[in-house]
């Protein structure tokens, strides 16, 4: 009999060997819908492919409520509730993406509730009934901060607490950290994971608004670098794995590549869009190989095949460039955050962590035959954790509930009557002539961004292949609408003409293109961008160029002003047009309306173009000055704007590159 139990254990055991994130459930429930009509032409999509709820163990932590299902509600235009305001879109969007934790995932709700069997372990006893109303306040977020950092400390507590012997051992069998853990309901993780994907279903209405299912990968190097380099992963179809490969099943990027080339073979395709390099430390664009080897053309097809896009933008700052790697960018310090991500006191080095110098990394490195592993293309997206999130810098709701306090933000001070000895002296507050202000990270944190694509219909296939082809583009919140196009004989094109963009699909290649030219020929491009009709008026269209110059063996930049507004025309040294000189006023935050454009459009050739080396080029268009978020916060509460932070904010949105080469 004692032999039969142990055998029945064994096989218990080994039920569970079977790496469920290599099984792949079908999560549709509805008919597919076909014969949506295509346009060839394009239509843009904006959309957001970052989004973090209540069962993100940070967003529940901050006071974040709002389910999956509630999420989509509110992308389509509903008004949704995150416990502490409520919080409705100027325009729906058209596409999205909840991309919660695989770490962790469910589990901070049920810490919360002290009726949970996880709920009942001696460590959870500090998160119970954490986000029942009474408890939604502003005075709670210190303590709230307090026990995020115990979650992510070094010590790991209760999270990284093992189970008992018994789960130890179903652990090793199973390669799953999960069922180690005692901060792990097994059960409740694939529970959450279900419902997020049938949220997904349940919101995708193919030709109106598309859903991804999705999730965040989400990993922290090992000391010394400790530079964050997550990634979100977005599946194409209706199927995803039994259960989401995450960090506790590898730390390596590179073995999240092989698990989706795993899937794709068995005919699940997906794409891994990595985000905030900027507070990576230098690990996403770094020269060498997760082992330390160094990159060769193998990985960057690999890297590649899984990762044609990076978000540049979203609210943990902007990831374009940085003064540093771009001295002569007078517009390079836009909303930086110089923090490595969850260390407000740790310097995040700029060189590997921005992308204009990937891109220029990429062209050094095809240029010695290892392949190019930044050929990438850009979108923006939030990273909310609130849910949900409001793009207007006038209305910003914060990142999480708890965060949509202006006081916890630290765009106003900290009242008095809250001023109490242990708050002065926690490292999160510091004292400044307006009086104490909440020190944390969030004062530096962004409005977020959004993705744009281009692509034939609103539909999972449609906006996956044009993610796929790059042909995507990033904006910092704002509504731009962006074309950019290459060939070579794109001036002759008459710009007026109703089948402008029919004849330039023809003739030339989109952004996120390849154009090879004969060694006779030099690019040309269409340049088109449209202002937002809620936003400011557009100053400037500008184009990046970088290449590797072989008398210096080292890759370069230039930033030319292709068209600028007001009639202003780029110097003939400098290749920029003076300021227009729009104006905010920071008493109000009106701006200019005399000034900019609402349409910016022109062609333009690169005369200077060396046919023996490749290049690539994307635009930068810039919108007229208005007041960031914290002025506008300061403003409504009757403050000054903090001293020391950005009163102003010129919005932008960043084109995919083109790359250019001749044959």
């Amino acid at each position: 009999m004692k032999k039969i139990i142990v055998i029945l254990i064994i096989i218990q055991f080994l039920s569970a060997c079977s790496k469920q994130y290599d099984q792949i459930i079908d999560f549709s429930s509805k008919a597919e819908i076909k014969d949506i009509p295509l346009n060839e032409e394009r239509n843009l999509y904006f959309g957001d492919l970052h989004v973090h709820t209540k069962y993100s163990f940070d967003a529940y932590l901050l006071g974040t409520t709002v389910t999956p299902d509630m999420s989509y509600r509110f992308a389509k235009g509903e008004t949704i509730s995150n416990g502490v305001r409520d919080m409705t879109l100027e325009e729906p969007l058209d596409f999205y993406a909840v991309t919660d934790h695989a770490i962790l995932l469910g589990m901070a709700s049920l810490w919360a509730d002290p009726t949970s069997n996880i709920g009942k372990h001696p460590k959870a006893k500090p998160y119970h009934n954490l986000n029942r109303p009474e408890n939604l306040i502003p005075e709670s977020a210190f303590d709230r901060f307090l026990l995020f950092n115990t979650i992510r400390g070094s010590d790991g507590g209760f999270p990284s607490e093992r189970g008992s012997i018994l789960d130890l051992i179903r652990a090793f069998f199973a390669q799953n950290f999960i069922f180690a853990s005692a901060a792990y309901d097994h059960d409740e993780h694939l529970s959450a994971w279900n419902k997020i994907m049938e949220a997904a279903e349940e919101h995708n209405d193919p030709g109106k608004f598309t859903t991804f299912n999705a999730y965040e990968w989400t990993v922290r190097s090992q000391e010394p670098e400790s530079g964050s380099y997550h990634r979100n992963v977005i599946f194409k179809s209706s199927k995803a794995p039994k259960r989401p490969f995450s960090s506790f099943d590898s730390i390596n990027p590179e073995e999240l590549w092989n698990w989706m080339d795993g899937l794709r073979s068995n005919g699940l395709d997906s794409l891994a869009i990595p985000h905030n390099p900027n507070g990576s430390n230098g690990q996403v664009f770094k020269k060498y190989k997760f082992d330390g080897s160094p990159i060769d053309k193998d990985y960057s097809d690999q890297r590649m095949r899984n990762e044609p896009i990076v978000e540049i933008t979203q609210i943990k700052g902007t990831s374009e460039t940085h003064p540093r790697l771009s001295p002569q960018d007078k517009w390079a310090d836009f909303e930086i955050v110089n923090s490595r991500k969850g260390k407000r006191t740790s310097y995040s080095e700029p060189d590997g962590s921005y992308v204009r110098q990937g891109l220029q990394r990429g062209l050094a490195l095809e240029h010695e035959e290892r392949g190019n592993p930044f050929k990438i293309g850009f979108i923006g997206s939030t990273d909310t954790h609130n849910g949900a999130y409001i793009f207007q810098e006038s209305d910003s709701a914060g990142t999480a509930a708890i965060l949509t306090s202006p006081m916890i933000r630290g765009s106003i001070p900290i009242p008095e009557e809250l001023l109490t000895d242990e708050v002065k002296n926690l490292d999160m507050t510091v004292e400044e002539d307006q009086g104490f202000y909440s020190g944390s990270e969030v004062i530096s944190n962004s409005v977020g961004g959004l993705a744009a694509v281009w692509a034939k219909a609103n539909t999972r296939d449609s906006i996956f292949e044009a993610l796929s082809n790059k042909e995507t583009y990033a904006t910092s919140g704002t509504r731009i609408r962006l074309r950019f196009f290459a060939g070579d004989n794109l001036l002759n094109l008459n710009l007026n003409d109703d089948e402008l963009i029919t004849k330039v699909y023809e003739s030339g290649v989109a952004m996120g293109g390849d154009l090879i030219l004969p060694k006779t020929k030099k690019p040309s491009f269409v340049v088109w961008a449209q202002k937002d009709k809620n936003g400011a008026p557009l100053q400037r269209i500008q184009i990046i160029k970088g290449y590797y110059s072989e008398e210096d063996r080292e890759t370069k930049e230039q930033l030319i002003d292709v068209i600028c507004s007001d009639g202003l025309k780029p110097d003939p040294v400098s290749k920029l047009c003076a300021s227009n000189n729009a104006s905010v006023n920071l008493d109000t935050c009106e701006f200019s309306q005399d000034k900019g454009a609402s349409e910016l459009k022109t062609s333009w050739v690169d005369e200077e173009y060396d046919p023996n080396i490749e290049t690539f080029y994307y635009l930068r268009v810039l919108e007229n000055p208005t007041c960031r978020w914290s002025t506008w916060d300061a403003i409504k509460n009757n403050y000054a704007p903090r001293e020391g932070v950005d009163k102003i904010i010129q919005e932008r949105a960043w084109s995919s590159p083109i790359w250019v080469s001749s044959n």
